[in-house]
């Protein structure tokens, strides 16, 4: 009988053990956030995506007068100069963030390809909507930045 409660300890003491090294205390990870340099970089590009945001209504006036050369010169030179600031950018966005802004970029690319084809036909209604669709994506865009270094860093 004291053989029993011997062996049945040892069992017990075993199974304790297992449990507790099982069982440990979880760690708590804190939710990623911006490093300084992450915040320098895209604070960098910020000024130039915002810009080209701020001249819409110019890509619109030259699509309403049907003045396709400067449309072209819009989309070619600034509009896909913010695009290409909006992929420097992406790298340094959260990891949870940078799919969507990766597809936004695509997006955008795609809109201002259909205004090009709008362009080539003359098709002033397919470039407004497809220009207003790739300032919906600046803004899309802009919306998946850090508001500012400091709201960042208490996050």
């Amino acid at each position: 009988m004291a053989r029993q409660r011997s062996i049945l300890s040892l069992i017990l003491v075993l199974l304790a053990t297992f449990l507790i090294s099982c069982g440990g205390p979880t760690v708590a990870t804190a939710p990623p956030t911006y490093t300084p340099t992450q915040l320098e970089k895209i604070q960098g590009y910020l000024p130039e995506i915002q810009a080209v945001r701020d001249r819409s209504q110019e890509l619109t006036e030259l699509i309403q007068k049907n003045d396709w050369v400067n449309v072209g010169n819009f989309i070619h030179g600034p509009m896909t100069e913010a695009r290409l600031h909006m992929n420097y950018v992406i790298p340094n966005l959260l990891p949870q963030d940078q799919q969507k802004a990766r597809q936004v970029a695509r997006d955008m690319f795609n809109h201002l390809v259909q205004i090009d084809q709008a362009i080539d036909s003359l098709n002033s209604l397919k470039a407004l909507n497809n220009a207003k669709a790739a300032f919906a994506d600046i803004d899309t865009f802009l919306g998946l930045l850090p508001e500012s270094p400091t709201s960042a860093e208490a996050g």
